[in-house]
């Protein structure tokens, strides 16, 4: 039986940057909880936000979405916590560009293994974007989310992709007679600016990244953006 969710999404730019490591999860869903504390401690009051980038998620075209996004006035702090959950995601974006807020009109939970693949149709006569047919995909598919984009699918009205913990992480601008493979192995960044939950990212714009890596058996980072606005990173004690 299929599950759907309506939820919101989205997250606005930022000028500071840092890297996350690939956790390398291969599974869908993992019992361990992730978490991210920042710490402000520049002068500047802005929103920090976590997106992921992946130079190999299979798909051409695919943008990142800030992930997570919450204000920071200086001297304080803000928590993000996730697990390794997939899902589906559409919106109906208009022109997916660097900017545009991606709110997503139905989330579909997912995993690599046996629910990895979806339809992406449109009804006309009711103006109506709609997920059909959740089903495990070719084995050869195993360990990837793959998105079907019928006939149907106008262009440039809506984007389509993937989402992990509850929010959008990928999208690409969804167009008829396409099928979209996601082979999840994401790479996360923080950054420090103006941004709101659901944004495209400018990835290519971004400067000062620093790269976090969660060393073995460490589900916890501290990320504490100093007053000169360089990143120190370390494990959350």
């Amino acid at each position: 039986m299929q599950s759907y969710v309506n939820t919101k999404m989205a997250v606005k730019p930022l000028a500071f940057l840092i890297a996350f490591a690939s956790l390398g999860a291969t599974t869908s869903v993992l019992a361990n909880t992730y978490s991210l504390e920042v710490i402000n401690n520049s002068s500047n009051a802005a929103s920090i936000a976590v997106f992921q980038t992946d130079p190999n998620v299979g798909v051409r075209d695919v943008q990142s979405l800030a992930w997570f996004a919450e204000y920071a006035y200086p001297g304080t702090g803000v928590e993000f916590k996730w697990g390794i959950d997939y899902g589906f995601v559409w919106d109906k974006t208009g022109e997916l560009i660097p900017g545009v807020v991606f709110d997503a009109n139905q989330f579909v939970p997912a995993d690599l293994e046996d629910s990895n693949e979806i339809t992406l149709s449109y009804d006309s006569e009711n103006h109506a974007y709609h997920f059909a047919s959740q089903r495990r995909s070719d084995s050869d598919m195993s360990g990837s989310l793959v998105i079907t984009e019928d006939e149907t699918i106008p262009l440039k009205e809506a984007s389509v992709g993937v989402a992990m913990s509850g929010r959008g992480t990928f999208v690409v601008q969804a167009q008829p007679n396409m099928n979209l493979t996601f082979s999840p192995h994401p790479t996360y960044w923080v950054t420090f600016g103006n941004y709101v939950e659901g944004q495209v990212m400018d990835v290519t714009q971004s400067t000062n990244k620093a790269k976090v890596e969660f060393p073995p058996n460490v589900l916890s980072m501290k990320a504490i953006l100093n007053q000169d606005n360089t990143w120190t990173i370390k494990p959350a004690k």
